[in-house]
């Protein structure tokens, strides 16, 4: 009999902290909902709230670490963001928009290869993530891994034939890595779908006399 109220009472605390754990997880994805609403409505500072207090619930919630870190970034507070981040990505190895955020991060400190593994992280993930190849791209641009870059840009393209800012990145590469009049074409169809700013690249480096000897 004692064996069996012993049981008993095991049975009924372990649901009982099974009814919290559910409550206490309900509790932290409203929190995470509505701080997701201020931040797409940019009032960072009751997204940040928000997070905070996701996390004050379920400090395992991945997301919440993510997304409290995207608000930390809106408000420069750059350490405070990649902490969060890194955070994110401890506990959940495969939260795809971490590394990428991440990576966006590493960028602007100017951590080109960072970046670039970030990105790759990212795109290993999730092998149609655009803008991770855009991103990527870019960073390969800045540490001159041209070659590479244009690969990138390449695979944005057949992934979406429309995307005006690979052509015009991969137009810039090429001219940039000597391969002008293919660089020149990138630019016009750059400018054919949308991006006038092309046809001022084209002016400045595509109708230059030595490139029209060269066509010829």
């Amino acid at each position: 009999m004692l064996l069996l109220m012993k049981s008993f009472i095991l049975t009924c605390f372990s649901l009982l902290l099974l009814t919290f754990s559910a409550s206490a997880q309900g509790d932290a994805i409203a929190y995470l909902q509505d701080g997701s609403k201020h931040y797409a409505s940019k009032n960072y500072k009751e997204a940040f709230l928000n997070f905070n207090k996701a996390i004050e619930v379920d400090p395992t919630f991945a997301q919440a670490y993510y997304m409290r870190g995207n608000a930390k970034k809106a408000f420069d507070d750059l350490h405070g963001a990649m902490k969060d981040l890194n955070k994110a990505i401890e506990l959940n190895h495969n939260l795809v928009d971490a590394y990428f955020t991440r990576g966006t991060l590493k960028y602007e400190l100017q951590d080109y290869y960072g970046a670039i593994y970030d990105f790759t992280k990212a795109i290993d993930l999730n092998p149609s993530h655009q803008q991770a190849y855009y991103s990527r791209g870019m960073a390969k641009q800045q540490i001159e891994a041209y070659e590479d870059a244009i690969n990138d840009c390449t695979k944005l393209i057949e992934l979406n034939p429309r995307n005006i800012d690979a052509y015009f990145l991969r137009g810039l590469l090429r001219i940039e890595h000597g391969r002008t009049e293919a660089g020149c074409l990138d630019l016009s169809k750059a400018g054919e779908l949308g991006d006038i700013k092309a046809y001022e690249v084209i002016r400045e480096k595509c109708n230059q006399k030595c490139f029209v000897r060269e066509a010829y």
